[in-house]
């Protein structure tokens, strides 16, 4: 990231800076060193809330924020002793898909350059609703810059402002480099420190009450939720990195999927869901409005949108089924989910036929990106990512076989 563009966020940071905080920041990772899952209490590699908060479970150098499910961590995001908390620009992260700037309560997001600003534009109306209070943080609104005087004003020709800018209650700008921008409060994510206390209870009943959100008074037309196009993308990255053993595991894991899963196509009528999912659901995903007691709120809704609400359970499902979540851990969501009343699961029924295809997306998924940010790195797998690709291996031996009922309400 160039200078240019950190100034450039925190400027528009600062102009919104003197309004009183809301919450909580949208997405951003856990603190240093909370990427690698640490083994505990004889399960081999324990996440808590350490490995979930970023999506892999996996280190890497690159920042992690905004719930983009790719490895590392980028820093602090707490209250008090923050850089930013002193009034000066603190970079969060730094990447393709998100670049976050943090100045006093204010977090700046510029989103990648092929977002699309129509569906952006839909999510942050979304976020912004009121049947989303208490469930998702709300994006600032982002204040109209100060007018730019003509350097030679006429009296007979008003002063120039230069290109047209967004008013002041508009949730969306754009950069000088074309990318979109938000404004959103900052908060408190969860803690790597106490795997114990990661809110496994909470972020299940969050899903269930999102789940239950009905679509038809919010902004639209609501997009579909980006779950198997980030799956896509995983794929496309790792054909680009030199072919290895791990690679032909994971693609053949995929084969496995049905293309709607790869975001290779449509999904089946039965599939495509017509409920309000968050679409990459971690505990990197929730942060505590206001800091630092706050309740619990879900955050970054650049994958937002109508699917199969089964996708918000998945990465949770193939974390415990590939080892990296503890048993009791994923107990506790699961029955939290199901105690809420979620629609994801029919009550009763054995869960892992409708849990199935997305968490076996899901761990392709993660094994595709641990791959791919392994060979640009230049280095071998840690521990937690070759759990994963261990994972894809298995699953690649097993077809997918949804139970009768499931293939007509969540998995198509």
């Amino acid at each position: 990231m160039t200078g240019s563009l950190a100034g450039e966020l925190a400027g528009i940071a600062a102009r919104a800076a003197t309004r009183p905080p809301a919450g909580p920041e949208p997405g951003a990772s856990a603190p240093p060193g909370s990427a690698a899952p640490r083994p505990r209490h004889g399960c081999a590699h324990r996440a808590g809330s350490a490995g979930f908060t970023n999506g892999t479970g996996s280190t890497g150098s690159t920042g992690s924020a905004h719930g983009t499910g790719d490895t590392g961590s980028t820093g602090s995001t707490g209250s008090a002793g923050h850089p930013g908390d002193a009034g000066r620009p603190v970079v969060l992260a730094d990447r393709p898909d998100g670049t976050v700037v943090r100045l006093g309560s204010v977090v700046a997001k510029a989103h990648p350059a092929d977002s699309d600003r129509q569906a952006l534009a839909v999510r942050l109306g979304i976020a912004a609703h009121p049947l989303l209070h208490g469930i998702l943080l709300a994006p600032l609104p982002v204040p109209a810059p100060p007018p730019e005087p003509a350097r030679n004003p006429s009296p007979s020709r008003p002063p120039s402002r230069g290109r047209a800018q967004p008013s002041a209650s508009a949730l969306l700008t754009e950069l000088r480099d074309g990318r979109p921008a938000t404004l959103w409060p900052h908060g408190l994510p969860v803690s790597p420190d106490d795997p114990d206390a990661a809110p496994w209870e909470e972020t299940a009943a969050l899903l269930a009450r999102l789940h239950a959100v009905p679509p038809g008074p919010l902004p639209g037309p609501v997009p579909p939720m980006r779950g198997p196009a980030k799956v896509a993308a995983a794929l496309r990255r790792l054909r680009g990195v030199p072919p290895s053993t791990g690679s032909a595991a994971v693609l053949r894991a995929a084969g496995r999927l049905p293309a709607w899963a790869r975001g290779e196509e449509p999904p089946p009528p039965g599939a495509a869901g017509h409920t309000l999912c968050h679409g990459d659901l971690h505990l990197g995903q929730l942060v505590r409005s206001p800091a630092p007691g706050g309740p619990w709120l879900l955050i970054d809704v650049d994958d937002l949108g109508l699917g199969p609400p089964v996708w918000d359970l998945a990465r949770p499902a193939a974390w415990y089924a590939t080892g990296l979540l503890a048993p009791e851990d994923w107990t506790r969501f699961l029955g939290a989910y199901r105690s809420a009343v979620g629609p994801a699961l029919p009550a009763g029924d054995d869960p892992w036929p409708y849990l199935d295809v997305p968490a076996r997306a899901l761990t392709v998924q993660s094994a595709a990106q641990a791959l791919a940010k392994a060979a640009a790195g230049r280095r071998a797998l840690d521990e937690p990512e070759e759990a994963l690709v261990d994972a894809c291996a298995r699953m690649a031996g097993f077809p997918v076989e949804p139970p009768a009922g499931a293939r007509a309400s969540v998995v198509g």
